[in-house]
């Protein structure tokens, strides 16, 4: 029988769920890196068995760690991602010069293909990779030297790379998002990339549809079908049919359209789940119930999946990288939220269960399908 594997990072230490394909009885083990903030873990496609995790802290700085044993033992790898190209600034808020540093890796993606090639999406925003399992890292620098770096503005966290996806169909194709700079794309592996924000607007920002310049939280794709793109985006749920080309909105009749996280089922690519959240200013769900919003329509028609979860009385954020599915039959839906609750679907979000209730805030979800 298959199993699952649920990697979590929180703000004081990560954590590994295990249970059955039945995903109802479960093992807690950790916490591991205890005190740290775990920004991000990720296993590898090719071999489950390799993760990393980004161990960061605003006194001891930022750790890269590497496991090849499915998280039973952890070892610190490379830490130099050393910014190449352009080195120059970016503008502030207040439009004063910022130097680019390094802070954090915010998103690891393993290779489709390769168990010892792996990107990172880091803050200040820019994309690294390595072709050795961590012990090495190299900026593709063509993303800062595409020349609109200097307008890209920090989010309330950061000016950080969160999103990075990898089109199964063509390996020089790359999808990533910076909060707040927008959707970019390269078709050449890298070498040279192009702003994807065609239809995005932002009232926030000097010109609400500027080339660049809109906070983008998270982007989510199914891989039978690279072309078609979902975006939670500061205000409006938007979808892409076009690898970025174009946007439209499909929030529909979400009650708020702000929020963080956004996936697609494993097994119907039409199918997506957001989280609303009450506001910009309100970081916590609406009318005190926590409820993610499924479309089986690939957007503007939502329901509400509230089974299970808690109706009354909550309050809690779930952040970008916090949602993640699972490739079993039915497909499994996992999100952790700021409470430090993990709760988890075993029927694509028709009933919901928590898997632990009293971890750190939680800043990351992934699961590995194993056989």
């Amino acid at each position: 029988m298959s199993s699952v594997r649920v990697l979590v990072g929180t703000r004081k230490g990560a954590f590994i769920l295990m249970s059955d394909g039945k995903r109802k009885d479960w093992t807690v083990s950790g916490p591991l890196f205890a005190g740290w903030e775990i920004y991000h873990m990720k296993g590898s496609p090719v071999d489950p068995n390799r993760l990393y995790a980004s161990q960061s802290s605003s006194w001891s700085g930022q750790v890269v760690q590497r496991s090849d044993d499915g998280g039973a033992t952890w070892n610190a790898v490379s830490n130099k991602f050393a910014y190449a190209g352009v080195p120059g600034t970016h503008q502030w808020y207040d439009g004063t010069p910022h130097p680019w540093e390094f802070k954090r890796v915010w998103h690891f993606e393993p290779s489709l293909t390769d168990a010892d090639a792996v990107f990172a999406g880091v803050e200040d925003a820019a994309l690294f990779k390595s072709p050795d399992g961590g012990a090495t890292w190299e900026e593709l620098k063509g993303l800062r030297e595409h020349g609109t770096g200097p307008r890209w503005q920090p989010g309330a966290g950061g000016m950080c790379l969160h999103t990075v996806i990898l089109d199964p169909s063509n390996a020089d194709r790359i999808f990533i998002a910076i909060s707040a700079a927008g959707a970019f794309r390269t078709d050449d592996g890298g070498k040279s990339w192009k702003p994807i924000n065609k239809g995005l607007v932002s009232q926030y920002i000097p010109d609400p549809t500027a080339e660049v310049g809109h906070c983008v939280h998270h982007v989510a794709m199914h891989s039978s079908r690279p072309n078609v793109l979902f975006m939670q985006k500061h205000w409006d749920v938007m979808r892409s049919d076009d690898a970025g080309d174009n946007w439209h909105e499909v929030s529909g009749n979400l009650p708020t359209d702000f929020g963080f996280t956004i996936d697609v089922h494993a097994h119907e690519p039409e199918t997506i789940f957001v989280v609303p959240i009450k506001s910009d200013a309100e970081h916590f769900v609406p009318d005190g119930k926590l409820r993610v919003f499924r479309s089986k329509t690939g957007g503007n028609e939502w329901e509400a999946l509230e089974k299970g979860l808690p109706q009354k009385d909550c309050y809690v954020n779930v952040l970008r990288d916090a949602m993640a599915v699972d490739s079993l039959d039915k497909c499994g839906v996992y999100f952790g939220t700021s409470g430090g609750q993990v709760y988890t679907s075993p029927d694509a979000g028709d009933s919901w269960a928590p898997i632990v209730r009293d971890l750190p805030a939680v800043l990351s979800v992934e699961v590995q399908t194993l056989q």
